[in-house]
């Protein structure tokens, strides 16, 4: 139906057969582009985690050292396992470990051991501080959770207090990714580095670290959200050693 009047100038959209007003009309464009950026900039930051964690891959190959002589099959048998427990474990010294309470869209209480726990570490792009990144069995299902610790305000090797991080927390086996966008969310109350090796040119630090979140993390998807209360972690860095 179509309805002219002194004040109003009315369009029939081809989809529905309605009238709507110039106004509505423009605000549902609005509406769907709005509803486009932000898928848009979900998917960039979906990329931008899985490229955080192929980074922190890298890394852990580098600091491991030549690659040994184990088959590749031995590799693709291990990968088809099930994810309780890590071959290499988080430090050498078997004093890793995460504990964590997760709440909201998900119940988790985290608490891995060395053993249980695969750890990554290195220095963030532009040398901006920290990224740790860990993996381990969730206590019901055993599928793999990941968080990863953007850790702003810090160098390698030095210690620091109330310092800002970025964290992502990654469902692996449900594709669910929650993540606070910045680092004005969640805190590190206090942060420890000791140096426990050096080979190959790379120089390794236990990391030790604990905080809390004030704010929730939201999935990139979904919009479902979550909230960390809490959180501490001894982990490892590793980077290139300035040649000598």
């Amino acid at each position: 139906m179509r309805i002219d009047c002194a004040n109003t100038i009315t369009i029939t959209p081809p989809s529905d057969g309605h009238d709507c007003t110039h106004l509505q009309c423009g605000v549902a464009r609005s509406q769907a582009r709005a509803h486009e950026v932000r898928t848009a900039v979900r998917v960039t930051l979906v990329r931008l985690a899985l490229a955080s964690i192929a980074a922190l891959a890298l890394t852990r190959a580098a600091s491991a050292g030549p690659a040994s002589s184990v088959p590749a099959s031995a590799g693709l048998a291990r990968s088809k396992a099930p994810a309780s427990r890590f071959d290499q474990g988080c430090l050498p010294d078997g004093s890793g470990y995460v504990r964590a309470r997760i709440r909201g869209a998900e119940h988790v209480d985290v608490d891995w051991r060395n053993a249980d726990l695969e750890c990554q570490g290195s220095v963030r792009p532009g040398d901006r501080g920290l990224r740790v990144s860990f993996a381990g069995p969730l206590p019901q299902s055993g599928q793999r959770l990941r968080m990863i610790f953007g850790i702003g305000a810090i160098g390698v090797g030095r210690a620091g207090r109330e310092l800002p991080t970025n964290v992502t927390v990654i469902f692996e086996g449900a594709r669910r990714l929650y993540a606070t966008l910045s680092e004005d969310k969640c805190t590190i109350d206090r942060l420890q580095q000791i140096r426990i090796a050096r080979r190959n040119g790379v120089d390794v630090y236990r990391v030790v670290a604990r905080g809390f979140c004030f704010e929730p993390l939201t999935d990139l998807i979904r919009n479902d959200r979550i909230v960390m209360s809490r959180f501490d972690f001894a982990g490892r860095i590793a980077f290139a050693s300035p040649s000598s």
